[in-house]
């Protein structure tokens, strides 16, 4: 028998040390570090059990992309999901990650009983089979191929799977299941390791795409040892606030696809719908111009994105320092956009409360957000409202001038699908852009320039 040899290593990064240590010098993660025992001697050479073949010859349409039902979900996944994939999605408690994928089950269900396939199979550790029978109920989601099972233990979770050959698991949630072979309760860093490496093992040697749900710690990582993130194919981040209907699903990884495509839900009453087009959403129903709104389209990865940006600035009847809050903007970068309004317009908000904020709970940080918070800010100052029709986009600098903007070509193309008519952007960046039919530029260099050109339809009033 092989000499063993006692080292540590980090459960969540892999370092090793010697010695036992209470943090990980690596990773800086505490109480991370247990004892590996491994043989010294070297690995016994075996026989493949299939041998190597040239790349050409090997088959590709086993990875053809199939699609899930949801179309937000296959714009995400990059076109659809790839046979064998293993899929993680993680979010916060209450925000809808069981109800997308139980709609996603029964959407895959209905698809593989028109088409022959293996059934759906949806695994639950953490309700009971009567509860989820309530929510499917209530969201549309029954199919006589959709098989549910209320499982907490690995080995019989792997049983189902093995005798009713589904074409789709979903396993809801990763940390609820155990292996009676390992030590630990579950949801522990070993648990959580053996029960994904057992799926994806599944997943790999029979070819069934699987979903996994993720719970967050309340630092928004992904609970469970680091190494679960990069044992799955494809990891996604389900975001929103539980107070509103917004909810926005991005890939953070993806071995097949792109990394920088959003999907935009709306969850209801009824269960969860995708919105192809969630600029219902973002914009407000208002009829006229009201002073202190603008709009903007902001690029959450490659989609574009309108954004309706709201500000008030009122009297500081209290007393003591004026207040200044944000929901849906970067706080920094607003106040930075008060001092150069300031500094660069005359504007005085010594004294006065500023609150600015996005409709529907859209949420934004990019810069190109900077100009129309600061439109919003000057006409909420001036009570003076934007042109009607107007769009802008740009970035401001400590100096008041306007920087160029990415992806100026996409937002005016979705600017004009709104039927915006006039967009107002930043002079350096706009020569190399054609504007869409029904739509006209308005270059300006800075932000003096801006606000004469956003506040020209109010005649009546003094300029900002």
């Amino acid at each position: 028998m092989a000499k063993s040899k006692v080292s540590f290593s980090c459960s969540e990064c892999g370092w090793q040390t010697p010695k036992w240590v209470g943090q990980c010098r690596q990773c800086g993660a505490w109480g991370s570090i247990s004892e590996d025992a491994s043989p010294t001697s070297r690995s016994q050479v075996a026989v493949p059990s299939v041998p190597a073949v040239p790349i050409g010859s090997v088959d590709a349409r086993a990875a053809t992309r199939r699609s899930t039902g949801v179309g937000e979900l296959d714009r995400v996944l990059g076109g659809g999901i790839v046979p064998g994939a293993v899929v993680l999605l993680a979010g916060e408690p209450g925000v809808g990650k069981s109800t997308l994928l139980l709609d996603v089950a029964a959407k895959a269900a209905k698809f593989a009983r028109d088409f022959g396939a293996g059934p759906v199979l949806y695994l639950t550790g953490e309700e009971s089979a009567s509860q989820v029978r309530l929510r499917a109920t209530r969201i549309g989601a029954l199919d006589d191929a959709l098989l549910l099972a209320a499982e907490n233990d690995l080995g019989r979770a792997l049983g189902h799977i093995a005798q009713h050959e589904p074409s789709l698991v979903v396993a809801d949630s990763v940390q609820t299941f155990a292996d009676s072979s390992v030590e630990g309760a579950p949801g522990g860093v070993a648990q959580v390791r053996q029960v994904a490496a057992s799926f994806i093992a599944v997943a790999k040697t029979h070819n069934i795409p699987v979903l996994l749900v993720g719970h967050v710690t309340k630092d928004g990582g992904i609970a469970g040892p680091r190494v679960l993130e990069h044992l799955v194919d494809v990891v996604c981040n389900f975001e929103g606030d539980r107070h509103a209907r917004l909810r926005l699903l991005r890939a953070v990884k993806n071995r097949y696809g792109p990394t920088d495509e959003v999907g935009c839900f709306e969850l209801n009453d009824h269960g969860i719908v995708g919105l192809a087009d969630p600029s219902g959403l973002f914009l407000s129903q208002s009829e006229g111009g009201v002073p202190g709104t603008c709009i903007t389209v902001s690029l959450e990865g490659r989609r574009p994105m309108p954004t309706e940006v709201q500000a008030l600035v009122a009297t500081n009847s209290l007393g003591g320092s004026p207040r200044r809050t944000t929901s849906g903007v970067d706080y920094s970068r607003t106040a930075m956009i008060l001092a150069v309004c300031a500094a660069r317009l005359g504007l005085d908000f010594g004294s006065r409360d500023v609150y600015v904020a996005t409709v529907g709970g859209a949420k934004t940080s990019e810069p190109a957000v900077d100009l129309p918070v600061a439109l919003a800010i000057i006409s909420a100052a001036a009570d003076r409202s934007i042109r009607p029709g107007l769009v802008a986009f740009g970035e401001v600098s400590l100096t008041g001038e306007l920087r160029a903007t990415v992806g100026l070509a996409r937002r005016l193309s979705e600017a004009a699908r709104l039927g915006f008519e006039v967009a107002l952007v930043p002079h350096q960046g706009a020569e190399d852009v054609r504007a869409p039919q029904g739509i006209t530029l308005l270059p300006v260099r800075n932000l003096t320039e801006a606000a004469r050109a956003a506040l020209v339809a109010n005649t009546e009033a003094g300029s900002p």
